[in-house]
């Protein structure tokens, strides 16, 4: 074996080293509280040092197309990079814990080796160029992931969160083995280029194309594959939530566009019905259901659900370029808005407060920069200008009428369904602005003072949120990158 091969895998080598420093790391220094600060600092530091040969690695082949990386790929993975350092920020105070009786601290060094972990198995997954690599390295995202969920062994909800989440992901992954395997009974190959060359419209293809799509509908949380979803976010540890929220969505939303458009282009009239009826339930279910409740982290499923549907709109237009930058620009965006709010949400638990959203009555009172960075995060995710999230929203709805000339209804009515929605979404939003700034309440969250890492972590999501939308620039790099 040629092992010069691993040259042309940079990023995830580096990322495998800085697992294997964390790693060593951990046994290393003696178990204290010393010991906790120093994880966290090392993978943060690690993880900064990662965003370097994500950003200048090129495009690259290894081990017969087996892997298979481009400029796009190597452009999320920056963006995942990213957020997952804005999670390793924002889990300092719950890893450290609040509360002596905490297990968390003693536990530390698992946690920050399952993110990483968790981040390789989706940097395989983008780079694959073969369906049996795709599925090891969704394997490798999911199962550290579950154990991420259950990280938190003293609540119940966490164990019930984590066992919902194994189950259905390993339900979805046999129902995506077995769409897999039709694929392979209808070609006799497994690596993407060979099968786009070769399949046709059949039966057999038509069924594994449905049930592939199933079981990444699983991962990105799209209707009606969402099940899962709310029970898994609020049995979650908060930084956990927020890095199953964003950083795992991205992931499977490019792989998924990829592949759809790649692997599956002759059976584009099949597919796009199937998004269609997807983005259109995805949307509107999880709208009229966040509008119920009162959890907030709950409520953020039903949000990130949503989201899940207006990333992957991006997908129907018919230019490919612009439908991946909309789909990256749209998960770059996505990532400093949600974090944001799960790192207001983390600073509430973790200062005397709860997940339930009348926990956030007359926080402006008391709390006025956390509640104005919220409703900063808020107004984003909802698309109002003049915040990156409206900017996002526009060019996923561009993205979704591009190209279709001849037969432009299905992706108007779409588009104009996600519009109508939109609407929908501001209301449920400002629920939550109206409850920190109206809301009367005689016992508001008394004023606390964040840690350096949350502040961090809030300095660069507002940045985020305030200047990605007109640094012109970042959608351009992003456009470039998506030349297919």
């Amino acid at each position: 074996m040629n092992y010069s091969q691993f040259l042309n895998m940079v990023p995830e080598a580096t990322l495998m080293l800085a697992l294997i420093l964390v790693f060593i790391a951990d046994f290393a220094l003696h178990k204290s509280e010393r010991k906790t600060f120093v994880l966290g600092v090392l993978t943060g530091a690690l993880l900064l040092c990662q965003l370097v040969p994500c950003v200048l690695s090129q495009p690259a082949e290894a081990f017969g197309g087996l892997y298979v990386t481009s400029s796009i790929v190597n452009v999320m993975k920056t963006i995942l990079t990213a957020g997952t350092f804005i999670v390793v920020l924002m889990a300092q105070a719950w890893i450290q814990g609040a509360d002596d009786q905490s297990s968390n601290r003693k536990y530390s060094g698992e946690f920050y080796m399952l993110v990483l972990s968790t981040l390789l198995g989706m940097y395989m997954m983008m780079s694959a160029g073969n369906f049996l690599l795709f599925f090891l390295g969704l394997e490798m995202a999911s199962v550290p992931m579950a154990c991420l969920v259950a990280f938190d062994k003293k609540k119940k909800n966490s164990a019930e969160g984590a066992a919902k989440y194994i189950l259905m992901a390993t339900f979805s992954s046999g129902v995506m083995l077995f769409g897999i395997s039709f694929i392979y009974a209808a070609t006799g190959t497994l690596y993407f280029d060979d099968v786009a060359a070769v399949i046709t419209v059949t039966p057999l293809t038509i069924l594994g194309l449905v049930f592939f799509f199933s079981g990444l509908g699983f991962k990105i949380s799209l209707v009606p594959f969402h099940f899962w979803t709310a029970d898994t976010y609020q049995g979650a540890p908060t930084p956990v939530t927020g890095y199953l929220s964003v950083v795992s969505k991205g992931a499977a939303a490019l792989t998924l566009a990829i592949i759809l458009m790649k692997v599956f282009a002759p059976l584009v009239e099949y597919w796009n019905v199937l998004l269609y009826i997807v983005i259109v339930l995805s949307i509107t279910v999880a709208n009229l259901f966040a509008i119920r409740q009162s959890e907030l982290k709950r409520f953020m499923a039903f949000s990130s659900i949503s989201q899940a549907g207006y990333i992957m709109l991006a997908v129907i237009g018919a230019d490919g370029q612009m439908s991946l930058t909309a789909l990256t620009f749209y998960v770059l965006v996505y990532v400093a808005a949600n974090m944001a709010v799960f790192t207001v949400i983390s600073a509430v638990e973790e200062n005397g407060g709860n997940t339930q959203m009348s926990a956030y009555n007359g926080l402006y009172q008391t709390n006025p920069k956390l509640a104005f960075l919220m409703t900063l995060a808020l107004f984003s995710l909802a698309g109002i200008p003049p915040f990156a999230g409206m900017f996002s929203k526009f060019f996923v709805f561009m993205a979704g009428v591009s190209g279709h000339n001849e037969a432009p209804f299905w992706p108007y009515f779409v588009v104009f369904i996600a519009l109508v929605n939109t609407v929908i979404s501001l209301y449920y939003y400002l629920l939550i602005v109206k409850a920190m700034y109206i809301t009367k309440t005689e016992s508001p969250l008394p004023a606390f003072k964040n840690g350096k890492c949350i502040n961090a972590s809030l300095a660069i999501c507002t940045l985020g949120i305030v200047l990605i939308g007109i640094c012109s620039c970042i959608y351009q790099w992003i456009f470039n990158a998506a030349a297919m």
